[in-house]
């Protein structure tokens, strides 16, 4: 900005003393004359031209500059910068608006980004209705308080049906109420169903999602086997000890009623709890190692047992994946082994330890093995402990020799083989070796004492030669607590000790008192004197706790006059018997953690961690699920019988919408899911699709239409065109038109009962297609834009009674803002060469809050070239209206022959031909048929081998043919012949579009 113009706004310059309040626009005072020019700039901010718009940030730029104070025209701002952007007709840029804007944290735009927001959520890309979901949670992040509004946004975004949106959404979901369960219900089996085509990072997210949503809405699969299990004796829990059986006989009763129960109900699972199961079985075989985990934990804790096994394979498959991976991986692992280690027996080798692993990799593959030991693989696991300790990390051979004490103490019958392993480790040349041996085998020789004192007469001989503290400390606990196995070496041990005891560890001469209190009890004689030394040099330690312990034990065990009572019972104090310790690994009771989550891999509840619910004790209604499919579907009772078997795949497959039988139970839409059986199945399913287009050819061709159709279907046909209507909003034609031969009957019936290319199809093979949804709507005008007014338009694929070679457009304008729009209309202005247009009458009044419908007509020359005129209201505001390809076409009906004959003359540059793989949701002639409809406003050829199509474009009639051939595993070949070679370029990308995703 120059000096001049910035001069020439303030209004002169001013002296350095002067103040500049009520001069300066760019002052933050509190006079009137600031404000006033702060609405100036807010309005220049909010006006329709840009010249006004740059130089109002011009000089809020220079404000800012000088340091004034310019905070609230910022909203006025961020609506300039982000509206604009996030009406761009590109939606990549839309999208990077929306991100932008949702990533400035300051809570005064808040309303701004909730607006952005919420038509995000409906605009009609997926790429922006995912970005809306990502902008969710930030927006709950800066103001809890729009929750509720954000829930409605959410609700909205669930019931999405593209794959697209659906991780993003629930991430949002997860974000900010996760308690809204009955958010979920009856998109439960859309999101099971859609699950398999969603990117990586959502499946994960779905996954945890669902997980927690089976836990609280089916009953526990593994129940009956678990109350027989409680009930009877049983098989005894791997870690079990003989204090867990000791149960009351009240609990006992209680749970042999309970197992009778369950004898006399068995369980029965829910076909939606199955359809989660199964759907999620394929995912198994995921590159992404976090969605194998994922279902991993899902099969964990909502499978029954007998189907858990499935995982193991998955799980051993990502061990040779990175050591990241394969730390997350066997931490879960070990969770699992330690409930059903019988999964992962059969892979036992697969968890040796290799010398190139991480010592934290091989600390977590020993925890495993422990776990998988029984009395079969006991010797296996042994032989290869033996190889491990021969290993230059310390760490792993210490936690080798802790892991043979683990087998040791759980399985009797190799307790004295690794007790004598144990032993020879003693004469090891690592201290660190000898020093955690002595510690397994103090544990070891706790259960049995009395046996081994050989052992300990051995351990005694090592005070000379070990130095670790611990280790020494281990061996004079030992001698202590067993010095009646060992009476004549326990004195000479203590002697030894005695004189070495002022340079010991404070660990060691704590055990040096210990083992003289002991002494001195059991035997007073030989050991009095050395006692009373021991005691002396403690009496003066520098250490307050060994100084304490000194005096106690002095108090104890040597009576006077002062010592109290507890003298008498110095011996039960210091001889107790005292219980084995139970070596159990530390894996043990943390699958309460729900398995994969960071809480599980701490071990502690981390921040955001849901708690995994409970399973109910009753199932909570499943109806809940239910979709209704609407009546006007279910017209007759031959018209449900012959669209049966295409409705079932049609609604399960793509909108999860069949009741909870059909979609948890019926083979052909889950089964096309797992990929090892798509090549079987593809062959049955084409027969069966043959089979039905050849009924419904012969129930349908053009004479039985025309002269014997029934009076049920004709009034079905009209049910579902009516419904059509309404969705799309337009008025059908009122008038008959009157047909004057046979042929020219056939194609006005065709076009005048619906234009929709849905009914054209209807009544050439009624059975094979269901009515579409409401018309396709675009945005031409915003709200904020138009300063409350808003107008969108739609395609309504009816004649535009006026001009044959016109396109209808249907336009409807919505009034947002608080005062009445007036005199609304669209003026004319210069077209491109060869456009027309049919402007709708003017509207005079639209009252606040209301909706007005009008209808246009334009010709756009066969060309997908935007139409650009002004809407006047207040002022003039240049829309676009911008047609895709498929909208510039009328159906029409040709034979089977005709069809054949003109596609014949359309050859070589008028021939476009392309290989596609189908999508897995658009496999069945009903949808290909529907996909194809709604790109293209064509007819459908009837009795045609391949699925065949036909239209004129609205200009000048020039033929279109479009045939997609479909083969084996969803391959597939589209070919478009058409007279205009662009047209047919342009209409072969989005039907691949249309087919493809």
């Amino acid at each position: 900005m120059s000096a001049s113009s910035f001069n020439d706004e303030k209004g002169g310059s001013s002296s350095v003393g002067e103040p500049e309040y009520g001069h300066d626009p760019a002052s933050g005072g509190i006079f009137s004359s600031d404000y006033k020019r702060h609405d100036d700039l807010k309005e220049m901010l909010d006006s329709n031209k840009d010249s006004l718009k740059l130089e109002a940030m011009k000089r809020i730029v220079a404000m800012i500059a000088r340091g004034k104070n310019a905070s609230d025209l910022f909203p006025a701002v961020v609506k300039n910068v982000a509206c604009k952007n996030i009406e761009d007709p590109n939606q990549l840029i839309r999208a990077s608006a929306l991100r932008v804007l949702s990533s400035i944290r300051v809570t005064i735009i808040v309303p701004i980004m909730m607006l952005a927001i919420k038509e995000a959520a409906s605009d009609m890309s997926p790429y922006v209705r995912k970005t809306a979901a990502h902008a969710i949670p930030k927006l709950y992040s800066l103001d809890p308080e729009q929750k509720d509004q954000l829930i409605e946004v959410i609700e909205k975004l669930l019931a999405d049906k593209t794959t697209l949106v659906a991780g993003s959404v629930v991430m949002a979901f997860e974000e900010v109420c996760p308690e809204r369960i009955d958010l979920i219900h009856k998109n439960y089996r859309k999101l099971c169903n859609l699950l398999i085509d969603v990117e990586e990072w959502g499946q994960v997210v779905i996954i945890n999602m669902l997980t927690r949503y089976a836990r609280t809405q089916f009953l526990n699969p593994n129940i009956n086997e678990s109350l027989l299990e409680e009930g009877g004796s049983g098989e005894k829990t791997f870690y079990g000890s003989d204090e867990d059986e000791e149960e009351d006989e009240e609990e006992k009763e209680k749970k042999a009623e309970a197992a009778a129960m369950a004898k006399r109900k068995p369980y029965v699972m829910d076909p939606d709890h199955r359809l989660l199961l199964r759907n999620t079985k394929p995912l198994l075989q995921s590159r992404n190692a976090a969605v194998v985990m994922a279902v991993a934990q899902l099969y964990f804790h909502l499978a029954p047992k007998a189907e858990v096994g499935v995982i193991a394979k998955a799980l051993v498959r990502l061990l040779r994946s990175h050591s990241e991976v394969q730390y997350v991986v066997l931490q879960n692992v070990a969770t699992m082994t330690i409930k059903r280690r019988g999964m992962f027996e059969p892979y036992l080798k697969s968890f040796y330890i290799r010398s190139t692993d991480p010592t934290q990799i091989k600390v977590l593959k020993l925890e495993v093995l422990t776990n998988l030991a029984n009395e079969t693989n006991i010797s296996t696991i042994l032989r290869e402990f033996q190889t491990y300790i021969k290993s230059m990390d310390k760490d792993f051979v210490a936690a080798t020799i802790q892991a043979i004490g683990r087998c040791a103490t759980n399985i009797g019958e190799v307790r004295d083989t690794c007790l004598n392993g144990l032993v020879q480790l003693l004469s090891n040349r690592d201290e660190l070796v000898v020093a955690e041996s002595v510690v397994v085998i103090k544990k070891l020789l706790q259960m049995q004492p009395e046996k081994h004192s050989d052992i300990i007469k051995h351990m005694a001989k090592l005070t000379d030669n070990i130095q670790v503290p611990m280790a020494r400390a281990s061996i004079l606990w030992l001698i202590g607590e067993y010095c009646e196995h060992v009476p004549k070496i326990a004195p000479d041990v203590l002697r030894k000790m005695a004189k070495s005891f002022t340079n010991e560890e404070d660990i060691v001469k704590l055990q040096i008192i210990n083992l003289a209190a002991k002494l001195y009890l059991t035997n007073s004689k030989q050991t009095k004197l050395l006692t009373q030394y021991v005691l002396n040099l403690a009496k003066y330690d520098q250490n307050y706790d060994i100084r304490d312990r000194a005096r106690f034990i002095r108090q104890l065990i040597v009576p006077t006059e002062k010592s109290g009572a507890l003298s008498k019972y110095a011996k039960k104090l210091f001889l107790a018997l005292k219980p084995a310790p139970v070596l159990e690994s530390p894996f043990k009771d943390r699958d309460h953690f729900q398995l994969g989550s960071l809480s599980h891999l701490l071990n502690a509840k981390a921040g955001g961690y849901q708690e995994l619910p409970d399973w109910p004790e009753a199932a909570p209604d499943p109806s809940v699920r239910n979709v209704e499919v609407p009546e006007w579907t279910k017209c007759s009772s031959r018209e449900k019988r012959k669209e049966k078997k295409v409705e079932k795949p049609f609604y399960s497959d793509s909108e999860g919408e069949s009741g909870p039988t059909e979609s948890a139970d019926s083979g052909n839409e889950e089964e096309e899911r797992k990929p090892e059986r798509k090549s079987k199945q593809s062959k049955s399913d084409s027969e069966s699709e043959s089979d039905e287009e050849d009924e419904s050819e012969s129930e349908s061709s053009p004479s039985e239409s025309e002269d014997s159709e029934s009076e049920t279907e004709k009034i079905c046909l009209e049910t579902r065109r009516e419904h059509l209507i309404s969705l799309s909003e337009s008025k059908p034609p009122s008038k008959p038109v009157k047909k004057e031969n046979k042929k020219e009957k056939k194609e006005m019936s065709l076009l005048d009962l619906d234009d929709s290319s849905v009914i054209v199809h209807l009544l050439v093979c009624p059975q094979t297609i269901a009515p579409s949804s409401a018309l396709k709507s675009y945005e031409l005008l915003h709200r904020i834009t138009g300063e409350g007014l808003s107008v969108e338009y739609c395609f309504s694929r009816q004649p535009f009674s006026p001009d044959a070679n016109m396109v209808a457009v249907q336009m409807q304008f919505t009034n947002n803002a608080t005062s009445d729009a007036k005199n609304l209309h669209i003026e004319d202005m210069k077209l491109q060469s060869g456009m027309r247009v049919k402007e709708f009458p003017e509207i005079e009044l639209l009252p606040a809050g209301e909706t007005a419908t009008a209808v246009m007509g334009i010709d756009f020359c066969d060309s997908t070239q935007a139409c650009r005129r002004p809407v006047t209201h207040t002022r003039k505001f240049f829309v676009s209206i911008q047609p895709p390809v498929g909208e510039l076409m009328r159906p029409v009906f040709l034979t089977e022959n005709e069809f054949k004959k003109e596609q014949g003359q359309l050859m070589g540059m008028n021939e476009i031909t392309e290989k596609l793989t189908l999508d897995v949701n658009c496999r069945n002639e009903h949808t290909i048929v529907l996909r194809v409809t709604t790109a293209a406003n064509l007819g459908r050829v009837p009795c045609g081998s391949d699925k065949e199509f036909a239209g004129r474009t609205v200009t000048s009639s020039s033929l279109v043919l479009v045939t997609v051939a479909t083969k084996e595993e969803g391959a597939a070949q589209l070919t478009v012949n058409c007279e205009k070679m662009v047209i047919g370029t342009m209409l072969v990308k989005d039907i691949l579009l249309a087919l493809t995703q």
